[in-house]
Parts: structure tokens; C-alpha cells; sequence
């Protein structure tokens, strides 16, 4: 009885696992913005100075230089994407970005942010609309049926905004300290609180979430138990 617990435990928890990371690169970002110990920008500065470490900063959006939206919202930095359907996901054919140099201020510190290697680590509230290849002829690829469903994706930073920003600091040159990529992990950049930020990194979607969780506190349930039996036998 305990190897069958055991077995059931251990597929429990593989296919727990099988469901976070079908959410790719967000599973990583996600569990990154729920275990990242947070530090003061002052701190980090400081860190920037010594070995590699990995840490969270959270401050408000400074930049010397901005851009205006087409509803004049003063912005630092933007990113237009074009994605077209393919089955359940979206694949980006034309990706853009418009930025200026920012940063994050707490108080009298602030600290520089590494724009150009944010990616997959930028979680922000979208702008989306849906229409076809037809609606967008000079920027879809050659070949592409016009009927194929596309989508734009707009995410961007406002100065006005406040950010949770995990990286590694570093000294940059003319820059100073700045957060940027290192020790294997990516630059993220929230405008979002937590709770937030993970629902947009889940894609709204909650049952997907609750279903690894679900089948992960089984595995652990059934692991123990099965652990719980297998001493007893031994000590019996």
C-alpha cells in the first residue's frame, strides 16, 4: 500500500508540474515575483558594487525624457506586438518598441533599468484588439492568408506609474547602478501588485492555477502518507 501511495503521490506532483510550466516563461517570472526577497533602492545601489545578487526594488518611474501616447499620457517606453492565432496561443510576427531612458526612485535613491533586456519579464495591463491580416497588409509576412486572425498586443510604461523591478544591479558606466539580467535569471518589471500581476501572467485564465495547486498539495498529502506508512511498518 505505501508503494501505491507513493506512485500516486509522485504523479501527482509530475503532473502538477506538467501544468505550471505550461504557462512557458510566465511560470518562471511568476514564481521569481513571489520569492524575490525585496530591498530599498539605497541597498541596492550598495549591491551593485559587490557579487551578483538577485534582489527586488520597487520605487516610482523617473526618467529625464519622455513620449506621449495618442491619449497624451507621458510614457517612457512602449512595445506594439502583432500575433497571429495558432491553435490555443498567439505567435508574434512584428514586434516594436519605442523607449527613453528610465529608471526607479525611492526618496533621494534611484537606480537604472536595463530596457533593452526586458522581455518576457515585463508585466504590465495590455491593450488588445483582435481582427484579421486583412486589417494590417503592410505589416503582415508574406504568405499569410488574410483571413488568419491577428491580434495587437500594446504594453507600456507612463512616468506616472509606480514599478517592481527584479534584476541583478550593476554598474553600467555613465548609468551608474542599474537592474539588468544575471545569475540565469531575467529582468521583470511589474507596474502591477502581486495579485495582479499573476492573473495577468496566467492570461486570466484560474483554473489552469488551481489545478496545479491541487495537484500538488495532493502529491505532498500522499507522499507523507505514504512515508507515515512505510515507518510504521518498519517500526512494527
Amino acid at each position: 500500500m505505501p508503494l501505491v501511495l507513493l506512485a500516486a503521490g509522485l504523479g501527482a506532483l509530475i503532473a502538477g508540474s506538467i501544468v505550471l510550466r505550461s504557462f512557458g516563461p510566465r511560470y518562471r517570472v511568476g514564481r521569481l515575483l513571489a520569492t524575490t526577497p525585496q530591498v530599498a533602492i539605497g541597498e541596492a545601489r550598495t549591491l551593485a558594487e559587490g557579487p551578483p545578487r538577485y534582489v527586488c526594488v520597487r520605487g516610482r518611474i523617473d526618467a529625464e525624457e519622455e513620449f506621449e501616447d495618442d491619449a497624451h499620457r507621458p510614457l517612457v517606453f512602449r512595445r506594439t506586438r502583432l500575433e497571429s492565432r495558432r491553435g490555443r496561443s498567439w505567435s508574434a510576427f512584428d514586434d516594436r518598441r519605442e523607449t527613453v531612458a528610465f529608471g526607479l526612485r525611492e526618496g533621494l535613491d534611484g537606480i537604472a533599468i536595463d530596457t533593452a533586456t526586458l522581455d518576457a519579464g515585463l508585466i504590465v495591463l495590455p491593450r488588445e484588439s483582435v481582427g484579421t491580416a486583412a486589417d494590417a497588409p503592410d505589416r503582415a509576412p508574406a504568405g499569410m492568408p488574410p483571413t488568419t486572425q491577428v491580434r495587437l498586443r500594446v504594453e507600456q510604461i507612463s512616468s506616472v506609474e509606480h514599478a517592481i523591478v527584479l534584476g541583478v544591479p550593476r554598474l553600467d558606466g555613465p548609468r551608474g547602478p542599474t537592474m539588468t539580467t544575471g545569475l540565469g535569471r531575467p529582468l521583470i518589471l511589474s507596474t502591477l501588485e502581486r495579485p495582479e500581476a499573476m492573473r495577468i501572467l496566467a492570461d486570466g485564465r484560474t483554473r489552469r492555477p488551481l489545478a496545479a495547486a491541487i495537484l500538488l498539495a495532493v502529491g505532498l498529502v500522499l507522499l507523507t502518507l505514504a512515508l507515515g506508512w512505510a515507518l510504521i511498518d518498519v517500526l512494527l
